[in-house]
């Protein structure tokens, strides 16, 4: 049961938060009002943190001055694993770039990655495969402070019991010293460091690996590639099993058996006709007949299907959606020199690489869209740009960046080529 001090504000004040994320003035009477809820709501708080470790001068220390930030608040209703197609959620996350990045990434740490192998039973491919989705190697961690993300989070919208443990987490992280305040940020739902661990989960799985006294995530990639090994360990993974691979149905499957939940041994969906995507039996190809598997179906019959074992589940926990699960297998497998999926998703339209949303992004600001930063990221403006793209071109409306619209833009682009070039 939450505690009277964790209760959330008033519903009046929860609308006003919603709307002062859209109020960039700030006079704005809703806006001020907002924050000074939210300071209110902090101080509401501080009992419940206090119980949880947090000590009041540690609490005043990391919270005073902050201020909600409520630009976060429309994140809560929008995750791209749940939202995109899965051809677009895979398209740029187990793209070239990655593979290759990755690969580098494998022989660069292959030392440190041997020995957390020896000490956690998870292979290499797999730790640097969370590295690579999570961010891209390091290199996307998060901009937002995690003690405002996090507040804002406790006091406004969705799932505030959960945010405020999250923050208490995250308070109790600073308080013992593990990481500096000005770089304990991440993404606006709290999750920080190389392999983006939420604070709650830090304390319970993050270790030391290089041994300097400190569990650092975001500034020590030995500590996370390490940490990401224990939680995987610690999530039942079993180095002697695979995750899954690509299968073949038989005609006339029945969609209704497949699902990560509907365990079935191997031999089962062996009896029913299916193989590897290659032609060899389920057994020859690494699955013992008394395996509990799933058989997922992401796209349906017509797509890819992917017989799956306990070690997907592992996987799964790390983010709780299967196409991020399917995203992290796959990768894992392309940095083992694995092939891409045999079968193609049931579309006439794939989704885009990073290198290609760049490019689309670039033949968009040619064509005069402020589309911002050519990063690859089909943000808000890029969208607003593609959606004026397609319906000037005759194609379904969409806002959704993918091959059609690249290529029609690109013969476009080579038509005013001058002769010869």
């Amino acid at each position: 049961m939450r505690s009277p001090e964790a209760s959330p504000p008033p519903r009046p004040t929860v609308r006003c938060a919603v709307l002062a994320a859209f109020l960039a003035a700030a006079g704005s009477p809703c806006l001020a009002q907002s924050q000074a809820e939210f300071a209110s709501c902090l101080a509401r708080l501080q009992p419940a943190a206090q119980r949880s470790g947090v000590r009041p001068d540690s609490y005043s220390r990391y919270t005073d001055g902050v201020q909600a930030d409520f630009g976060i608040l429309d994140k809560l209703n929008y995750q791209p694993e749940f939202r995109l197609p899965i051809w677009d959620y895979l398209a740029a996350l187990v793209d070239d770039e990655r593979i290759v990045d990755g690969k580098a990434g494998l022989a660069r740490h292959a030392d440190v990655l041997q020995r957390i192998q020896a000490a956690y039973g998870v292979d290499p491919a797999t730790v640097v495969a969370v590295w690579g989705v999570e961010s891209n190697y390091g290199r996307i961690t998060g901009k937002y402070p995690l003690v405002q993300a996090l507040g804002t989070l406790s006091c406004f919208g969705r799932r505030q019991g959960y945010f405020q443990g999250e923050f208490y987490a995250a308070l109790r992280i600073l308080q013992r010293g593990d990481i500096a305040p000005d770089r304990l940020n991440g993404s606006w739902a709290g999750a920080f460091g190389h392999t983006q661990f939420m604070p709650a989960t830090y304390e319970r799985l993050a270790v030391d690996f290089d041994g300097d006294g400190r569990r650092d995530l975001v500034d020590n990639s030995d500590d996370a590639l390490a940490s990401t090994a224990n939680f995987l360990r610690k999530g039942g993974w079993q180095s002697a099993l695979p995750w899954g691979f690509e299968v073949r149905l038989p005609a006339g499957f029945d969609p209704a058996l497949a699902g990560r939940k509907n365990k079935r041994p191997a031999s089962d969906w062996a009896a029913r006709g299916i193989v590897a995507v290659d032609g060899r039996t389920l057994a020859s190809s690494g699955l013992a007949d008394g395996e509990r598997t799933a058989i997922l179906l992401p796209a349906g019959v017509r797509g890819p299907a992917f017989i799956v074992t306990p070690n997907f589940d592992v996987i799964y926990g790390y983010n709780a959606a299967e196409s991020y699960g399917l995203a992290i297998a796959h990768l894992s497998d392309r940095l083992r020199g694995g092939p891409p999926f045999a079968t193609p998703w049931p579309t006439d339209d794939p989704g885009l690489s990073r290198a290609e949303r760049r490019e689309l992004q670039t033949l968009l600001a040619a064509r005069g869209h402020d589309i911002g930063a050519i990063d690859g990221m089909l943000g808000d403006k890029s969208r607003v740009a593609v959606r004026l793209e397609q319906s000037r071109l005759g194609q379904p409306v969409s806002g959704r960046g993918g091959q059609k619209l690249l290529q029609a833009l690109r013969a476009e682009g080579d038509a005013q080529l001058p002769a010869g070039r």
